[in-house]
C-alpha cells in the first residue's frame, strides 16, 4: 500500500489522468503534494511535491465558465494532464500552495495559429 506524503488533505475528488490511456482514480490536494491514486491498481500512482511544480496550466473556455482539464508541469519529470469532477474547485485548492505567478491560462486556438504564422 502506498503511503500519502500529505499530513493535511484539503481536497479529495474523482479524477482522470491523461497519459497514453486514460487512468481513473482519486486526486488528493494536501499541504505537501498533489497526489493521484488509481482506483484499480494501487501501485499506479503519482505524487508531485509542491516544490517540484513549475507551472499549473489550465485550459479555460467561455471566460472561465468551463475548464475541461489542467496540466501540472514539473522541474524534472515533465508534465501531467488531469481532469477532475470540479476543476475550478481543484485549482482553487492548488492555488493555496502554488504562487499566482506560476498559475497560467493555456493559449487559445487563435493565439496558437498566430504564433505559428509569426514564427515561420
Amino acid at each position: 500500500m502506498v503511503e500519502s506524503s500529505n499530513t493535511k488533505v484539503d481536497l479529495t475528488t474523482n479524477a482522470t489522468w491523461f497519459r497514453s490511456l486514460s487512468t481513473y482514480g482519486k486526486v488528493m490536494v494536501g499541504d505537501k503534494a498533489f497526489e493521484f491514486y488509481n482506483d484499480r491498481n494501487i501501485s499506479d500512482y503519482v505524487q508531485i511535491p509542491w516544490p517540484e511544480v513549475t507551472y499549473v496550466v489550465a485550459d479555460v473556455y467561455f471566460h472561465g465558465r468551463y475548464i475541461p482539464r489542467f496540466e501540472i508541469r514539473t522541474r524534472a519529470n515533465g508534465k501531467f494532464i488531469f481532469t477532475t469532477r470540479n476543476n475550478k474547485k481543484t485549482l482553487r485548492a492548488i492555488r493555496k500552495y502554488v504562487p499566482a505567478n506560476r498559475m497560467r491560462q493555456a493559449l487559445g486556438l487563435w493565439q496558437k495559429i498566430k504564433r505559428r504564422i509569426m514564427h515561420k
